[in-house]
């Protein structure tokens, strides 16, 4: 990997006609830019070709199991939380080939899937979304055999990260101490003001970057009210998980009568799981070609709630949505200390948003840890 999270700037001050500019440099290196779009009734990521298609002027609210836009009427690009999207979609496709094999051949072929060696540059990526790519890194990276095809789109990776100036009613990135600010895992940092961004490099390729605007420095007042505004957003954070290392709580309370509750409760329909940018879960399958002539095997996103997720040799050992969910947020705030030596929750607020029916894991966390939890 290129990135050297080590490496930092000073501070400079990108003007907010300027961000073009640096578009257009990320492009001459050859990079895709992908940024915020208004799309849908929400803000999600999609492919950008000038600097104006970023949701100017649109504010979030979110709530458990809702999410509206407001029109707010300035300049403001990134003063929301953050849509659907993380950054695990562009690094952990939902659905990919692994292999082929080929039939009509004197032998069976096996042949491994290409990978696409596209540079991407990711604009808007969010302090819990690094968080979470950081866990995904040493899952999938980790090890002997670190995932090839992760591997090449990590590689690709440009990340033009903004700090957090605005929480969401659902955010609690601040008890995990994964944001509002960003910390490592970036090639550029943004903080919005009223008119442009402070920015600072997190890697030598971000450095050229932004030597090669010829920017002034941003000076003590802007680096000031910039700080000021962060913290101001971690300040207005209403929700927080009770600890940020709930793995004896959890595993002492698995017949607590709380996950009955929540089960009656919860539909299993995953949307927690997809949206969360730190679950990898996935299963893989078979496809075989109309003829029979050819098939390949393919991965593809699952979670603890789908039933087939729990089959083993045709027995369910998770049959009803009590058990899913408990294995769940165990996993999700309990046992992933054991893998990764962290919680699984980058307190993004996600799944709040995003469930149906309004679950929010801090509410479900407390009820079954106790609230005074280390």
């Amino acid at each position: 990997m290129s990135r050297q999270p080590g490496v930092r700037s000073s501070m400079v001050f990108l003007p907010r006609e300027r961000l073009s500019a640096l578009m257009d440099h990320l492009r001459s290196e050859g990079y895709r830019c992908l940024g915020p779009v208004v799309r849908d009734g929400a803000i999600q990521f999609a492919s950008l070709a000038q600097a104006d298609e970023f949701p100017i002027g649109w504010r979030d609210r979110q709530e458990k199991g809702s999410y509206a836009l407001q029109a707010a009427g300035d300049a403001r690009m990134f003063a929301f939380a953050n849509g659907p999207q993380g950054l695990k979609p562009w690094l952990f496709a939902p659905r990919e080939t692994l292999w082929r094999v080929d039939g009509r051949k004197a032998a069976l072929a096996f042949e491994p899937a290409e990978v696409e060696d596209a540079r991407l540059a990711v604009i808007g990526a969010r302090s819990c979304d690094l968080a979470a790519m950081a866990i995904q890194d040493r899952h999938f990276l980790g090890g002997e055999r670190p995932d090839g095809a992760y591997a090449a789109r990590r590689e690709g990776l440009f990340v033009v990260a903004v700090n957090c100036t605005h929480a969401s009613a659902t955010c609690f990135c601040a008890s995990t101490g994964d944001g509002p600010a960003t910390r490592d895992g970036f090639d550029i940092a943004l903080t919005e003001l009223d008119d442009g961004f402070v920015a600072a490099s997190g890697s030598e390729r971000g450095a050229r970057a932004l030597a090669d605007l010829g920017l002034a420095s941003a000076g003590d007042v802007r680096e000031a009210e910039a700080r000021a505004r962060v913290a101001a957003a971690g300040a207005a954070q209403t929700r927080a998980l009770p600890g940020r290392d709930l793995q004896a709580a959890l595993f002492a309370n698995l017949m607590h009568p709380r996950w009955d509750e929540v089960a009656g409760r919860c539909l299993s329909c995953g949307n927690c799981a997809l949206v969360c940018p730190t679950c990898f879960c996935h299963c893989e399958r078979e496809e075989v070609s109309g003829d029979g002539t050819s098939a390949e095997h393919y991965r593809e996103w699952d979670s603890c709630f789908s039933e087939g997720h729990a089959s083993i040799h045709g027995r369910q050992v998770r049959p009803d949505i009590r058990s899913r969910y408990r294995q769940w947020l165990t996993h999700k705030l309990g046992s992933w200390h054991d893998q990764f030596g962290r919680s699984g929750c980058v307190g993004c607020g996600r799944c709040i948003t995003w469930c149906p029916v309004g679950i929010d894991i801090t509410e479900e966390a407390a009820a079954v840890c106790g609230a005074a939890t280390p």
